[in-house]
């Protein structure tokens, strides 16, 4: 269960140098290079909950930049501590619903998007909510390069299949599915577990995760297989 009401959270996320404040947050879009300073590219992970899984990847990949987004303070606040205990230049962190990314990345300035282990929002009427939905991936699409790509993780075989079926309709398409991550050699290779991932894993949960792209990027990433 997400831990929602810390006391002194919102104070100390408005406190922190590793957190891109809401003030700034209209003029992110084309600017994350000068917010990094440097070129290199941009990954994010929407839903990033205590940040284990954005933490290692910022520390093992330090020629990319990696933005970590999570609407919940309290939440937000462990990720924050993290950092505390061991800075990273290349990570920062968003308090933000993603219902708002286009507002913040520019029309191809990321280069991956992670989702792990999301919100299922079980009932129908919440479908759009789930950020596999084709609602999100219309957004996601915008802020891909043209050779960028999704990667979802889950133990949720109903959220999974629902985003499998998502792809057809919002015009993408999967590059990698399996339903057994773990069973997987090749694609465990440099594989990062997050909390969840450790905890249903352990428990004998087999982890699904695809690696998909937008249809009208498949041009380009065909270029580069």
């Amino acid at each position: 269960m997400r831990l929602r009401n810390i006391t002194g959270s919102r104070e100390a996320i408005a406190a922190s140098p590793y957190v891109i404040q809401e003030a700034v947050q209209p003029d992110c879009p084309g600017t994350w290079h000068k917010i990094f300073g440097n070129d290199n590219p941009v990954h994010i992970e929407i839903g990033m909950g205590k940040g284990k899984f954005i933490h290692t990847m910022a520390r093992e990949h330090s020629g990319i930049n990696y933005v970590g987004i999570e609407k919940y303070s309290s939440v937000l606040l462990r990720a924050i501590q993290k950092m505390e205990q061991e800075e990273l230049p290349n990570l920062k962190f968003l308090r933000m619903d993603a219902e708002d990314i286009v507002k913040v990345f520019g029309a191809g300035e990321v280069d991956r998007i992670y989702l792990n282990f999301s919100d299922p929002w079980p009932k129908d009427r919440h479908a759009k909510r789930r950020l596999p939905s084709r609602q999100f991936l219309a957004r996601y699409e915008v802020i891909l390069k043209e050779e960028g790509c999704l990667e979802f993780k889950t133990d949720n075989r109903e959220l999974f299949d629902f985003a499998v079926e998502e792809l057809e309709p919002a015009g993408w398409k999967a590059q990698v599915v399996t339903y057994d991550l773990h069973s997987d050699a090749v694609l465990m290779q440099g594989n990062v577990m997050t909390e969840y991932e450790e905890k249903f894993s352990a428990m004998g949960n087999p982890i699904c995760k695809y690696i998909i792209y937008p249809l009208a990027n498949c041009e380009a990433i065909c270029r580069n297989c």
